[in-house]
C-alpha cells in the first residue's frame, strides 16, 4: 500500500486528554445508544463535550460515565493506529463529522477494542498513560448533555 495522504489536522491536542474523549465518546454511545459527541472543545486543563439526550441522566449515570471511562483506562488498552479506503471503513465507524475534502484514505484510532474511529489527532500509545478520568460538572439543556472533564495524574 502506498503512503496514504492525510488530511492537516487544525488543531494540536493533549493527547491523554484526547484519548480520554475517545474513551468517552464510546462510554455514552454505549450507555445511552447516542451519537458520539456533537461538539467538543479539548485542552490540557480541561475539556468537554455535548451529546444529544432524549432526557437528562441522573446524577447516579454521570458517575456510572465516569466510573465506566475509569475502569477502561485502567484495563491498560494498546491506542493503534491503521489506514483504510473510506469504502472499507467498519459500518460502525461514524464518518458524518468528516469534512467534505477529506481523503478517500483515513486515518483509523482504535483504543484496544473499546473504541474504533476515523481520527487525525494525537493520542497515547496506551491508556495507562491517560490518568485519572474526572467529571468536574455537567448540564442538560434542550435535548443536549454538556460533560466538562479533567484528568488527574
Amino acid at each position: 500500500m502506498e503512503e496514504p495522504i492525510i488530511n492537516d489536522h487544525n488543531k494540536q491536542e493533549y493527547p491523554p486528554m484526547h484519548t480520554a474523549e475517545h474513551i468517552l465518546n464510546q462510554t455514552m454511545v454505549r450507555m445511552f445508544g447516542c451519537p458520539r459527541s456533537k461538539s467538543s472543545h479539548i485542552e490540557r486543563k480541561k475539556s468537554k463535550c455535548d451529546y444529544l439526550l432524549a432526557e437528562a441522566p441522573s446524577a447516579e449515570k454521570i458517575q456510572e460515565i465516569e466510573a465506566k471511562v475509569n475502569e477502561v483506562i485502567r484495563q491498560d488498552l494498546s491506542v493503534s493506529v491503521s489506514f483504510a479506503k473510506r469504502d472499507e471503513v467498519p459500518a460502525s465507524v461514524d464518518l458524518s463529522k468528516l469534512p467534505e475534502d477529506s481523503s478517500e484514505t483515513l486515518r483509523l484510532v482504535s483504543v484496544g477494542d473499546y473504541d474504533l474511529c476515523a481520527c487525525a489527532g494525537q493520542h497515547v500509545a496506551n491508556t495507562s498513560e491517560v490518568g485519572t478520568f474526572r467529571i468536574i460538572s455537567s448540564d442538560f439543556a434542550d435535548g443536549r448533555l454538556r460533560i466538562r472533564f479533567k484528568l488527574e495524574a
